[in-house]
């Protein structure tokens, strides 16, 4: 049985199934613009650019980047119930192995790659088809399902319900294989459109990309990706540092239920109110989050000040390099700072006594220590 929304059609497919084929963006007819909904936009914008400004009057902009970047890999994996920490991803990335590693490290892994990777690319150029496929390849990086469609859409038809339920039974049926090409083909002519405003059109592309599904997995965390490089390539967010799968985590329910109602009643609008919400709030909690960044370093530059006397300068040499590093051993203070052994082992004496770093390993050689302070901010 065929039905049709705004949305888009439910066809009636040979299995005795109804897929779904989305209409082309923008929808027909268009947006309507309530009240509440005006009201969300002049919000998530302004609240976007207030982050944006203490983005910009951080000390340590680049780092504190990075590690935002580490919280929306983390938060993005565990939607799909993947469990990391932003502890275990800054600890790699500084060169630090960890013996109970395992794939779903990698994947968290995987994503803070992409996220990193996309960043760079639309720099350059705008989000493509072929960008999306290069995304969906550096997720699968190293997992068992690379082998078979690492960056290829989908040549089979899939589905969304329970678990083990059937096609027929199933909440949700994507596009057939043979209309993909041309739905994604549309969507990337509607990222060139300059008609809607950015939250909205970014909004839009977001639902659209998962009611298409072009891959047989990982379409959740290629469509969370491009919320964040979609607002940076339009130069809505100069930087990645908006950790919106966090709400959509915090939320999940009426997540997937908002984008199920666009598909069955066209309700574009209800999603772009919940969308808009989670840009405000998730703009709000990062701002926080930079504001409590620049308060730990002065607090800990005046604790080094006070009472790291003569070495007081070597001191603010290692808080600086924290911020870029979190972890760290006495051999990296003698390689910083010239010192002997000896003396960089009393610096790194002085951090743990004033609470800043704490060792990371538990062993009495090899000795890793961490500042937990920072790392928190983000975990």
């Amino acid at each position: 049985m065929n039905s049709s929304s705004r949305a888009g059609q439910y066809i009636r497919q040979p299995g005795g199934y109804s897929a779904f084929i989305p209409a082309p963006l923008p929808p027909q007819p268009a947006i309507v613009f309530d009240a509440e909904l005006q009201s969300l936009l002049i919000n998530a914008d302004r609240a976007i650019a207030v982050l944006d400004g203490a983005r910009q009057t951080l000390p340590h902009a680049d780092d504190f980047i990075a590690m935002s970047m580490c919280r929306e890999a983390v938060l993005s994996c565990r939607i799909d119930g993947v469990e990391s920490s932003v502890d275990h991803l800054v600890r790699r990335e500084a060169g630090f192995a960890i013996g109970d590693e395992s794939a779903e490290f990698d994947e968290a892994f995987n994503y803070l790659r992409a996220m990193r990777e996309g960043d760079a690319a639309v720099v350059k150029r705008s989000v493509t088809t072929p960008l999306i496929q290069q995304l969906h390849q550096l997720l699968l990086d190293g997992m068992q399902e690379q082998q078979n469609n690492a960056g290829e859409f989908r040549q089979q038809q899939t589905w969304i319900g329970r678990p083990g339920c059937s096609i027929v039974e199933a909440m949700f049926v994507p596009a057939p294989p043979r209309h993909l090409n041309d739905l994604l083909r549309l969507l990337e002519g509607f990222l060139y459109d300059e008609s809607l405003p950015v939250l909205i059109q970014v909004g839009l592309a977001h639902a659209q990309f998962e009611t298409i599904h072009p891959f047989l997995s990982k379409n959740g965390r290629v469509g969370r990706l491009l919320i964040s490089l979609l607002l940076s390539q339009k130069d809505a967010l100069q930087s990645p540092v908006l950790t919106l799968s966090d709400y959509f985590r915090e939320h999940r329910q009426a997540y997937y239920g908002h984008l199920q109602r666009v598909r069955e009643t066209g309700d574009w609008e209800g999603w772009l109110k919940f969308f808009l919400n989670g840009i405000v709030l998730s703009s709000q909690y990062a701002t926080e989050t930079a504001i409590s960044a620049v308060a730990l370093r002065e607090r800990h530059r005046r604790d080094i000040i006070n009472e790291f006397g003569r070495v007081a300068a070597n001191g603010l040499r290692v808080l600086e390099r924290l911020y870029q590093r979190p972890f760290i051993r006495v051999q990296d203070l003698v390689d910083m700072s010239g010192l002997t052994f000896q003396a960089s082992n009393n610096l790194m004496n002085k951090f743990i006594d004033q609470g800043i770093l704490t060792e990371a390993t538990g062993q009495a050689r090899n000795r890793l220590f961490r500042y937990a302070a920072w790392i928190a901010l983000f975990e």
